[in-house]
C-alpha cells in the first residue's frame, strides 16, 4: 500500500457557512486558526446551523490578510467584517455557555437579511475558553465554535466507498471535514487510536454520528435524501450513522498538503 498523505486542509472561519481549501494552515490551541472562529446566534445566544437555516451553506467567509472577514452570498452585496467590539455577550453551543464577542450590527443586519430572521454574529476572544468533552480529552484541551472536537478527519477512501453506492456522487465537503487523508483503505480511520501528520501527534477521540446537513447541497442549499439514507444502510450503529472521526492534538505547529500520515497506535 502506498505512503498515506495529507490530501486535502479545510477551515470554516463561520460556523456551518462554506468551508475554504487551504494548502497550509497553522495549528493553535482550539485547532486551525481561525476555524469557526465566527458563529451565528439568534437574539436568545443559541447557535444557528444549516441544521435550521440550510441557507447557510449559500454564504462564503473568507479571511484576508489583514484579519478581516469577507462575506458573500447570491444577490448580496460584500460584506466586509473587522474584529469587531470588546463587548461580551454569553451565546450557547451544543450546551456549553461561552463568552462571546458580537461582530457588529452590520454583519447582523446583512445576514438578517439574506437568511430572513433575526441572527447576530459573534466571534470567540482569544481569552474565551471553551473545553472539549472532558469524556474524550484531556482536561486543557480547547475548541472553537465547532460542534465539539478541534478537528474532524476522513479517508478519500471512505468517500469513494460511499459515491460507489450511490447514484450521484457527492463531494467531501458534504461532511465538512478538516483534515482529508489519502492512502489507505476504506474506513480505516475507524481503526486508528493515534496518528502523526507532520510533526504533530492527535488522538482519535471518538466517531463522528452524523446529522443532516451532509442531506444539503452546498451549491443550492436544497436539503435531499442522500447520502444519509445511503449511509444508513451500512454505516448505522445504536441508531446514529457513522461517517469520520474527530480528533484531538497534542501539540501546535503547522500543516501543509502533502503531509506525512503515520498511524501510531
Amino acid at each position: 500500500m502506498a505512503a498515506m498523505t495529507l490530501q486535502a486542509l479545510y477551515r470554516y472561519p463561520v460556523k456551518s457557512m462554506r468551508g475554504v481549501a487551504c494548502q497550509t494552515l497553522d495549528v493553535q490551541a482550539r485547532g486551525f486558526a481561525f476555524d469557526r472562529h465566527w458563529m451565528l446566534t439568534d437574539p436568545q445566544g443559541d447557535f444557528l446551523s444549516q441544521r435550521q437555516q440550510p441557507r447557510m451553506a449559500l454564504i462564503s467567509a473568507d479571511l484576508h490578510e489583514d484579519g478581516l472577514l469577507q462575506l458573500r452570498a447570491p444577490g448580496m452585496a460584500d460584506l466586509s467584517i473587522s474584529t469587531g467590539s470588546d463587548e461580551r455577550i454569553e451565546v450557547v453551543v451544543w450546551g456549553d455557555t461561552v463568552q462571546a464577542a458580537p461582530a457588529g450590527t452590520d454583519a447582523d443586519a446583512w445576514l438578517s437579511q439574506f437568511l430572513g430572521l433575526a441572527c447576530r454574529l459573534v466571534r470567540l476572544p482569544e481569552d474565551a475558553i471553551r473545553a472539549v468533552d472532558p469524556d474524550y480529552a484531556h482536561s486543557s484541551d480547547q475548541v472553537g465554535f465547532a460542534d465539539g472536537f478541534p478537528f474532524l478527519l476522513i479517508s478519500q477512501a471512505s468517500l469513494d466507498d460511499l459515491n460507489a453506492r450511490l447514484d450521484v456522487a457527492v463531494p467531501m465537503l458534504r461532511f465538512r471535514p478538516n483534515l482529508v487523508v489519502d492512502g489507505c483503505g476504506a474506513f480505516a480511520e475507524d481503526g486508528w487510536r493515534r496518528i502523526r501528520i507532520g510533526d504533530i501527534e492527535f488522538r482519535v477521540a471518538k466517531p463522528c454520528s452524523r446529522c443532516i446537513i451532509p442531506t444539503i447541497d452546498p451549491a443550492t442549499g436544497v436539503r435531499g435524501r442522500e447520502p444519509l439514507r445511503t449511509l444508513m444502510s451500512y454505516r448505522r450503529r445504536d441508531n446514529k450513522v457513522y461517517f469520520g472521526q474527530n480528533l484531538v492534538h497534542d501539540a501546535v505547529g503547522h500543516l501543509a498538503v502533502g503531509m506525512p500520515v503515520e498511524v501510531l497506535e
